[in-house]
């Protein structure tokens, strides 16, 4: 990711659907929303959240619209003022399956043309302008305009400011990226979706990393064939054992992503050779 950007995550609101609950903090897969879309933005340079002051998985700035309540246009002229950045990520606190890859590809179609924003559209065309990127001055611009035609950003449609601004549209890379959380049934397909075979084990790694304060790659496959290996030839308690002697020897190493590739190599290893003696014992 090349492009310099700040990140302004709206994390206020009523939440009127959700029956005035704290959304930013519910929980998807055991991580506060909030968090699972600051892990998205981990590449900002700085990152400012509009809303109350809550604990989060990093550190962030945060800000409060003027008046309380006003709405996410004055959310995010609020979140803007503090940005330094020539280019400004602009999220809602919502989003449980943004990811970086969506991201990286915002900032790289803005990089790659001359408009003034890029925003996301999800699969029925929907625009979704806070799951976008915006060149700084032409936003501050565009909100500024805003303000003097209507004399305030509080209850304005954040339509009005597409309106304003010279944008393009992208197809987001990942599934549901957009998908965002408005409703307990929101709530339940996401939580369910998480949950799925194809889904489960990235889900709870990436969670397990976050809880940790783990910034690391991990090849589960690598892990998980190492498990079986261990399981099937030595006995099936060596399998979590083994795994976390291999995290233990990766950490010292170094506790890079190579580490772990390394230790689970050789330990992969070992429980061939230990497999082949077994044969070798029962032919």
């Amino acid at each position: 990711m090349t492009t310099p950007y700040d990140a302004i995550v709206l994390a206020g609101g009523a939440a009127r659907r959700l029956g005035g609950a704290d959304k930013p903090g519910v929980r998807v897969g055991g991580r506060a929303l909030l968090d699972r879309v600051l892990a998205a933005c981990a590449g900002a340079g700085a990152t400012v959240v509009v809303g109350g002051r809550r604990t989060t998985a990093r550190p962030v700035r945060w800000t409060r619209e003027e008046p309380a309540g006003g709405g996410p246009l004055a959310a995010l002229d609020a979140g803007l003022r503090p940005t330094t950045a020539p280019v400004v990520l602009a999220l809602s606190a919502d989003l449980p399956f943004l990811g970086q890859p969506t991201v990286t590809a915002l900032l790289d179609a803005l990089g790659a043309g001359g408009r003034e924003g890029v925003l996301c559209v999800d699969e029925s065309g929907r625009e979704q302008p806070l799951v976008a990127v915006y060149r700084t001055e032409p936003l501050r611009r565009a909100l500024a305009l805003l303000t003097a035609e209507h004399g305030g950003l509080a209850g304005l449609p954040l339509r009005l400011l597409t309106r304003e601004l010279d944008v393009a549209r992208l197809t987001a890379p990942q599934a549901l990226a957009s998908f965002d959380c408005d409703t307990w049934e929101d709530i339940a397909t996401a939580r369910a979706r998480i949950r799925e075979h194809g889904n489960v084990l990235d889900e709870w790694i990436t969670a397990v990393k976050d809880e940790l304060g783990i910034d690391l790659d991990v090849d589960t496959g690598v892990l998980l064939d190492l498990a079986r290996d261990a399981a099937h030839g030595v006995a099936r308690p060596a399998a979590p054992l083994t795994t976390f002697l291999v995290g233990y020897a990766a950490a010292k190493a170094g506790g890079e992503g190579a580490d772990v590739a390394e230790a689970a190599r050789k330990a992969a290893a070992l429980a061939t050779r230990w497999a082949a003696e077994k044969d070798e014992l029962n032919p």
